[in-house]
């Protein structure tokens, strides 16, 4: 069974009547987010561009939005989000923008309405450290990097 909570959102003025973020299938985990840009804006390749989405949030306490890549774009067109996954926390009360970078080799036009993100609401933890001189061995050890080939 899926967990359902409630989230305020406010529609900024230039979100007019774009949709809210929504699941495009049944099982979905994220929600496509809409480009609410005013004019139709080309990322030329290798540049990045800050995209507004005309949303902000009101999570509950001890949740955060993650916001993620489309897959679509970045298999068709090289086009992700620089910092992925991008945090919202619970706190921010402003507008969730969105660094897309183009690394694809052509020209990306963004136009209003399109769906250029994804967000997964869950619930996060908070850590306690324990500040100890050995940790629990286990058959990994400390390899990483490629180490199990």
């Amino acid at each position: 069974m899926t967990e359902e909570i409630s989230i305020a959102i406010r529609r900024l003025d230039e979100q007019g009547n774009l949709p809210l973020p929504c699941y495009m299938t049944e099982q979905a985990a994220g929600m496509d987010i809409f480009a609410a840009v005013q004019e139709e804006r080309t990322i030329a390749p290798g540049a990045r561009v800050l995209i507004p989405t005309g949303i902000a949030l009101e999570l509950p306490a001890g949740y955060e939005a993650e916001i993620r890549p489309r897959s679509g774009l970045a298999i068709k067109h090289g086009i992700t989000l620089v910092n992925s996954p991008g945090t919202i926390d619970a706190d921010y009360r402003g507008e969730i923008q969105l660094i897309v970078i183009n690394h694809g080799q052509e020209p990306f036009v963004i136009r209003r309405g399109d769906r250029i993100a994804q967000m997964v609401v869950h619930p996060v933890s908070r850590v306690k450290w324990q500040v100890k001189e050995q940790l629990a061995a286990t058959i990994r050890g400390e390899g990483g990097f490629g180490h199990t080939k």
